[in-house]
């Protein structure tokens, strides 16, 4: 990594770090910036918040949601470690609850560096908040997972959040995660295609 952008991120790392541009700074324990390589990585997976493992940690998708995520990600033989994986809010929300609109605009800033920074050709996004922030769309996630959507010359891939297949009853469950498993695969394909 060249001499100016590894400055960029340090730079970017403790701008966030210092963050106060909304209530969320005050009770948090830490802010997760993100983690995965900052060069030569597959893809970048962007989530809505950290939750309270992520907080303790300052990293993102290491409690139930990240456990789920990772089984996810080895079915489908992705590696995990060349992925770089962020939030779009950068401090937990209390009780684990849904950023507001107010708290994800506060780090818009920040999350644009980000990619910015990592140039990527492909996003996941997981969940309604990361897939609206990001793509600007009222719609809800229900009706545009699965489909491919070009941002900013990016491709990007909306699908559930882990999260909110752990909310649901067993046979909901397996339904949906065999949905997201599918759309990673989808990722996988497009992605190897790209690169040949």
């Amino acid at each position: 990594m060249n001499t100016e952008i590894n400055s960029a991120w340090e730079s970017l790392y403790e701008q966030i770090k210092a963050c106060n541009k909304c209530n969320l700074c005050k009770s948090r324990t830490q802010t997760v910036i993100g983690c995965g390589p900052r060069e030569n990585f597959k893809f970048v997976i962007i989530g809505e918040a950290p939750g309270e493992d992520e907080d303790k940690q300052g990293i993102p998708f290491v409690g139930k949601s990240g456990q789920l995520l990772n089984k996810i990600l080895e079915h489908a033989n992705i590696d995990r470690d060349t992925i770089y994986i962020m939030n779009v809010v950068k401090c937990r929300p209390e009780g684990n609850r849904t950023p507001s609109i107010q708290e994800i605009l506060s780090c818009n800033d920040f999350r644009e560096a980000q990619l910015l920074l990592l140039q990527p050709s492909i996003i996941v996004t997981m969940g309604n908040p990361a897939t609206q922030s990001i793509l600007g769309v009222n719609k809800g996630i229900t009706s545009i997972r699965g489909s491919w959507v070009e941002w900013r010359g990016v491709q990007v891939m909306p699908t559930f959040h882990p999260s909110y297949l752990l909310r649901q009853n067993p046979e909901e469950y397996q339904r949906l995660a065999n949905v997201v498993y599918r759309d990673f695969l989808a990722v996988k394909a497009r992605f190897e295609s790209m690169n040949k």
